[in-house]
């Protein structure tokens, strides 16, 4: 098995789950997108990566211990139904027209990762914003030194 900094060009920082899950949904709907038209076993390849990767997601989402709202984590699972039955369906007779669908959730929903993840460290920022550096000597605040 390679490594993931063999196999993809750049992979998520660690220490935020939803950047790395928004990664990974991006990568997937990318490599299915790429190969859709490609050769079958490429595909193939792509569609059961994607297809482990929702099915750790609805791993998760059936945890006791997941915290996200429930009506949040019903859909999910309906997404995760669907990609079961659409991969089922792909794997039995590869269409390069239904993997679209696959593609646009993972896209739609890796967007909203990053979205939520950015607006999650701008109230951070917010909250504790970092102390600006004192003006240098000789250089008035905010002003550009002017030459002569």
């Amino acid at each position: 098995m390679a490594y993931p900094a063999q196999k993809y060009q750049t992979t998520p920082q660690p220490g935020n789950p939803a950047r790395t899950e928004a990664w990974a949904l991006l990568e997937s709907a990318r490599d299915l997108s790429h190969s859709k038209t490609g050769p079958t076993d490429r595909f193939l390849a792509a569609l059961r990566r994607n297809w482990r990767l929702w099915t750790i997601f609805q791993a998760s989402l059936l945890d006791p211990a997941c915290t996200l709202p429930a009506d949040v984590r019903g859909n999910l699972i309906g997404l995760a139904n669907f990609i079961d039955k659409r991969s089922a369906q792909l794997l039995a007779k590869p269409d390069p027209v239904l993997v679209d669908a696959l593609v646009n959730i993972n896209v739609q929903i890796g967007e909203g990762l990053l979205a939520g993840a950015r607006a999650a460290a701008q109230q951070a920022q917010q909250a504790h914003p970092t102390p600006k550096a004192p003006p240098k000597p000789g250089m008035r605040s905010g002003a550009i030194a002017e030459t002569a």
